[in-house]
C-alpha cells in the first residue's frame, strides 16, 4: 500500500490513484485534491489524486546509509559565501539572505524507497508539516517544521521561522529577533498583494517552538484573501518563501542564484490543495531524489550583518545533524 506506487501523505491524509500531473496552476482551482510541489526556482509539479482518506504512515524498514555525505560548499566555501553576503549588506544591496548548501550521496533507488526513510523520520523526528510524495521521477521525504501557507476558506496564514537555538538554550539573541521581524514584514507585504486591504496582521510574534534538538523562533501573519484570488496569483505573490530567500526578496534571490546551484524542491513548497483548503510547508529538513540515484538534503542559515561566518556554518551543521543521524552516513 505504501510502497513504490505514486502517492502522497501529509498530516494523516493519504492520497493514491494518481490521475494526472501538470504544471498548470489554473487547474488547482477545480476543487479536486492536488499534491503540490513548487521548487525554489518556480518549477511546478501538481499531482491530482482521486482517492483521499485518513491513514497513518506505517513504520517501514530503512537500510541506513554508510557513506560520507558530500557537501556542495565545504566549511571554507560556506564561510566565504557568508562574507560575500555581509559585503552586499554593507553596500546596501540587501538586508538578509538565507544561505544554503546541499549534501548528497548515491543510493540504490531500485531497492530503497524514500518511504522507508520517511517512516523513520516520523518516529525519530516528528514534525508538524512532515510530508511524503512519490511520483515516477520524484521522491520527497520531508520533516519540515515550517508552515508556508495554510488556507481555510478566505483565511490564509503563514508562519515564518527565523532564529534557531539548541533545546538546552533558553533565549534568542537580538540578531534572531531582528531577522525574524524582517521576514515578518516581508510576508506581510507578500500577503498584502493578495488579501483584502486592512486584513493582514501579525497574529503572533516571536513564538518559541521546540523540535527534536532545536528551538525555533516563529511568528504568524494572517489575512483574508480577496474575493476570486486564484492559486496562480497566490503563488506569484508569495514564492519563493520569504524565510528561505531573504529581504528584499528580489535582491536576495539574485545573490542565491549567483552562489548556489539549483535548489530544486528544497526551500520550495510541498503540501496539498483541495478547493479553498490547503496545507503547504516550506520544504526544509527535506530529503529528495529526482529521476536518478542521488539522494539530496539541504541545510542553511539566515545571514545578516551581525552574522559570524563560523557560527553560521555550525548552524547548518546543527540543523542537519539529527536528520542525517536517522538517514545514516557521515556528516
Amino acid at each position: 500500500m505504501f510502497g513504490r506506487e505514486s502517492q502522497f501523505w501529509m498530516g494523516g491524509i493519504h492520497a493514491t490513484n494518481l490521475k494526472e500531473v501538470t504544471d498548470d496552476a489554473s487547474q488547482l482551482d477545480d476543487g479536486r485534491f492536488w499534491a503540490v510541489v513548487k521548487t525554489f526556482e518556480g518549477k511546478s509539479i501538481f499531482a491530482r489524486f482521486a482517492d483521499v482518506k485518513e491513514a497513518q504512515f506505517p513504520t517501514q524498514n530503512w537500510d541506513r546509509l554508510t557513506k560520507a555525505w558530500i557537501t556542495s560548499h565545504d566549511q571554507m566555501d560556506y564561510m566565504a559565501y557568508v562574507s560575500t553576503i555581509r559585503e552586499a549588506i554593507a553596500a546596501g544591496e540587501v538586508y538578509q539572505v538565507n544561505a544554503c548548501r546541499q549534501l548528497h550521496q548515491t543510493i540504490d533507488r531500485k531497492n530503497q524507497s524514500l518511504a522507508g526513510l520517511f517512516s523513520q523520520l516520523l518516529v525519530g523526528n516528528p514534525a508538524p508539516f512532515a510530508a511524503f510524495l512519490c511520483l515516477k521521477e520524484l521522491e520527497i521525504a520531508s520533516a519540515s517544521p515550517e508552515r508556508f501557507l495554510s488556507r481555510t476558506g478566505s483565511t490564509i496564514i503563514t508562519s515564518p521561522i527565523k532564529g534557531t537555538i539548541t533545546r538546552n538554550e533558553e533565549t534568542f539573541g537580538e540578531k534572531d529577533k531582528a531577522e525574524n521581524l524582517m521576514i515578518v514584514d516581508l510576508m506581510r507585504n507578500d500577503l498584502g498583494r493578495i488579501c483584502q486591504p486592512g486584513t493582514v496582521e501579525v497574529a503572533e510574534l516571536f513564538r518559541h517552538e521546540k523540535h527534536p534538538g532545536l528551538t525555533h523562533l516563529v511568528s504568524d501573519v494572517a489575512g483574508q484573501l480577496r474575493s476570486g484570488a486564484t492559486w496562480s496569483e497566490i503563488f506569484d505573490a508569495t514564492m519563493p518563501p520569504g524565510s528561505v530567500s531573504g529581504a528584499p526578496k528580489s535582491a536576495a534571490v539574485k545573490i542565491i542564484k549567483e552562489n548556489e546551484k539549483e535548489r530544486g524542491p528544497y526551500c520550495g513548497t510541498l503540501g496539498w490543495i483541495h478547493g479553498d483548503r490547503a496545507e503547504l510547508s516550506v520544504a526544509i529538513r527535506t530529503f529528495w531524489s529526482v529521476g536518478d540515484s542521488v539522494l539530496r538534503f539541504g541545510t542553511g542559515a539566515g545571514i545578516t550583518w551581525g552574522s559570524d561566518p563560523a557560527s553560521e556554518w555550525e548552524e547548518t551543521q546543527l540543523k542537519a545533524r539529527h536528520l542525517i543521524s536517522i538517514a545514516g552516513g557521515e556528516l
